[in-house]
């Protein structure tokens, strides 16, 4: 399905971003990877290619302005192409207002909203230029319809969301369809590493979650790549701008 495309994934080493980098590698994606933690990266990327994937990676910091600025250059240059892009890095600063600090609120912003926001700028005059591409950001559930005591990530999101509609629209002219993916809870490390910041047993408390899904439980990784593969594949060429809630029919209340 994405033989002879170049796809950027950024948080490649997280549970979502492994997940979707090992979906488009499955369907022949040609993947540049870009994740903070270089070893793991370097380790995931080999076990990627031992399976027969093209993979380079693209080890950095998304605090890094530059390196944010450079890195849709950067896939364009290891594979003369520049297809599709997942902004799927973020983090998840827990709290109140009251809670939340200089330090939550900067680095939170940046990760989750200048990062994207830099990555989309550089990238869509190479997309244009090429006659398209697609866009998939990660946003949350959570920043469509705010929970309680999650303020900075929250607003994070709803961020994400506001700039995922705004350039479906500025930028479909251009052939390039920028859409979101919206998930509740998900079963990655980051969720039970809260767990465990509450002093929850991680397990019994995903057990727990599992009870308030509709469905019966909460998200698999795998669920999420697979609904940000159908928005980066041709089989979704009529949706631009477009947020799409992956929750189990569990509402954020």
């Amino acid at each position: 399905m994405f033989t002879n495309q170049a796809v950027l994934v950024t948080g490649a080493c997280g549970g979502i971003g492994r997940a979707i980098s090992k979906k488009f590698a499955q369907l022949g994606a040609d993947l540049a990877l870009a994740d903070i933690d270089a070893g793991a990266l370097s380790d995931f990327a080999a076990s990627l290619e031992e399976q027969g994937a093209s993979v380079n990676i693209v080890a950095g910091d998304l605090a890094d302005r530059d390196y944010c600025n450079q890195l849709p250059e950067k896939t364009h240059m290891l594979f003369d192409r520049l297809d599709i892009i997942i902004n799927n890095a973020g983090l998840m600063r827990r709290g109140a207002i009251t809670h939340t600090s200089d330090e939550d609120y900067a680095l939170s912003m940046m990760i989750n909203v200048e990062a994207p926001f830099r990555i989309c700028r550089s990238a869509i005059p190479i997309m244009a230029a090429a006659g398209g591409g697609k866009i998939v950001n990660i946003a949350s559930c959570w920043g469509l319809y705010p929970g309680p005591d999650h303020l900075i990530y929250c607003t994070t999101k709803a961020a994400v969301a506001a700039m995922t509609r705004c350039l479906g629209r500025d930028h479909a002219c251009h052939n390039i369809r920028v859409n979101a993916v919206c998930p509740n809870e998900v079963d990655t490390p980051m969720l039970r590493t809260g767990f465990e910041i509450r002093g929850l047993d991680p397990d019994q408390a995903k057990s727990q979650l599992d009870e308030t899904v509709p469905l019966g439980r909460i998200a698999a990784p795998d669920e999420i790549a697979n609904v940000v593969s159908y928005l980066a594949s041709d089989e979704s060429s009529y949706v631009c701008g477009a947020l799409i809630e992956v929750n189990g029919a569990k509402p954020v209340y």
